[in-house]
């Protein structure tokens, strides 16, 4: 992973600036321009969308900016919507859902089938119930592809073909790597490559319409306006490789610690094989070929550590593809308010007059 520092290619040069552009601020070194998607005419505060690897500090730093400016959260993440998958997924607790209301939190049970489309939908009309109890909407969270069906809408593409997925599944997953990398390269650079339903609807897609699979997803930036016409503010966080690679080995330790193994032991009994997209969770997985003895519980530990550090870097390369243009990086031992303050006065340039708690 590239460091976010200015001068790496993690911040591309940005686009020469029109009337609705963000103005830099100042000279501080780790905030870069950012466009907003604001309409002529409106005077709607622009929505918060904070998005960054896991373990970058997104939720402590939501948190501060919701108590700041008067919001409520709207979870971006493809694991936190199903009831149960709490350790793992490092769920907000009790304590931070009684400061602040987080929304798009265990939204359906184990067995119940999710995806972007839905999320998109349930998104959209939190937000709208937000704006008119006069908060300030602030989206968090990691999926690159739920902030982008929340922005854009989803790309379509042909229904699940049953006995094509059949034949796919029963692949190994080298055969599915190799198959995909020769046919769509570009999706081979952002997809999960662990994730074997992901892979074989990307196969899937490739094979019914002979088309890349990237092809057919909606470009970025291309329909924000006329899709999701309020104006929104889009900021990353990010860290050195080394300061995230520590966090991400400290929370996974914490994970085990809180109890991963019994959680997942648990919702193993509650249907958790028998919902595909639910087994893809980053941490359970690995847990469930534990508990069936398939390597031991230091393996399972250092496996978790290896694949979330893949994740982060997945989570990175999407984000600078794909809609983030501001990009702050945190210090290793930046205080949490510090950096809730940085993003709001980038929220703020988009935002001339309005002042914190408005």
């Amino acid at each position: 992973m590239l460091p976010c520092g200015p001068g790496s290619s993690l911040h591309p040069e940005p686009a020469k600036p029109d009337a609705e552009a963000v103005p830099a601020l100042g000279h501080d070194p780790a905030v870069h321009p950012n466009h907003t998607a604001r309409s002529a005419g409106q005077s709607q505060p622009p929505l918060l969308l904070l998005a960054g690897p896991t373990a970058v500090g997104k939720s402590a730093v939501a948190l501060h900016l919701a108590e700041a400016l008067g919001g409520e959260i709207v979870s971006v993440d493809s694991m936190q919507v199903y009831r149960g998958l709490d350790i793992g997924t490092a769920k907000p607790g009790p304590a931070e859902r009684a400061r602040v209301a987080h929304h798009l939190i265990d939204v359906v049970e184990l067995t119940e089938p999710f995806d972007a489309a839905r999320f998109a939908a349930l998104a959209h009309q939190a937000v709208q119930e937000i704006l008119a109890r006069g908060r300030l909407p602030i989206l968090c969270g990691g999926t690159g592809l739920y902030f982008q069906a929340f922005l854009e809408g989803v790309g379509e593409g042909p229904p699940p073909d049953r006995a094509l997925r059949a034949e796919l599944e029963r692949l190994p997953l080298h055969q599915l790597w190799e198959e995909l990398a020769r046919r769509d390269p570009e999706a081979w650079q952002w997809i999960d490559r662990q994730n074997r339903r992901r892979l074989v609807r990307a196969l899937e897609v490739i094979r019914l319409t002979g088309k890349p699979f990237s092809a057919q997803r909606p470009p970025w930036g291309k329909q924000v306006v006329a899709l999701h016409p309020v104006v929104h503010v889009f900021v990353g966080l990010c860290r050195r490789p080394e300061d995230l690679r520590a966090r991400i080995e400290a929370r996974v330790e914490e994970m085990f610690r809180r109890g991963l193994v019994q959680e997942t032991a648990a919702l193993l009994a509650r249907g958790l094989e028998q919902n595909r997209t639910a087994m893809q969770a980053l941490g359970y997985r690995q847990v469930v070929e534990h508990l069936r003895g398939v390597r031991s519980l230091p393996e399972t530990i250092q496996l978790v550590k290896l694949r979330t550090w893949q994740l982060a870097r997945r989570q990175m390369t999407w984000f600078r593809k794909y809609g983030v243009r501001t990009w702050i990086q945190a210090d290793p031992d930046e205080p949490v308010h510090s950096l809730a303050e940085r993003v709001v006065q980038v929220w703020r340039q988009a935002t001339p007059g309005q002042a914190a708690g408005s």
